[in-house]
């Protein structure tokens, strides 16, 4: 029972950073992998496989990345952090969602 309340403890500190950083990594997870996918046209493995070498600290494990061809969006996400979307338009490229407030 201590050692729960120990993490508890723990997590509610640890959380404003870790969703920080969620955010931060999710930002630019959603922007890199539209870029990739409609301004490259490169499939989405290999997207994917281009954020492993990027250092996204502490959530870089968590992220997972997915694209709607229709809409030509790309969402990435850290479950239960953060989810960012970014969408893809011929005039202006690919722009991100506001961050919420």
């Amino acid at each position: 029972m201590l050692a729960a309340l120990g993490m508890a403890i723990a997590l509610a500190f640890a959380w404003p950073g870790l969703r920080q950083q969620a955010l931060i990594g999710t930002s630019y997870a959603a922007q890199s992998g539209c870029t990739c996918r409609f301004v490259s046209g490169r499939d989405m493995g290999s997207c994917k496989a281009d954020l492993k070498v990027a250092d996204l600290g502490r959530t870089t494990g968590l992220l997972m990345l997915s694209e709607d061809a229709q809409t030509r969006t790309v969402n990435a996400s850290v479950p239960l952090l953060a989810s960012q979307t970014a969408t893809f338009s011929p005039d202006r490229g690919c722009q991100l969602e506001p961050w919420p407030r």
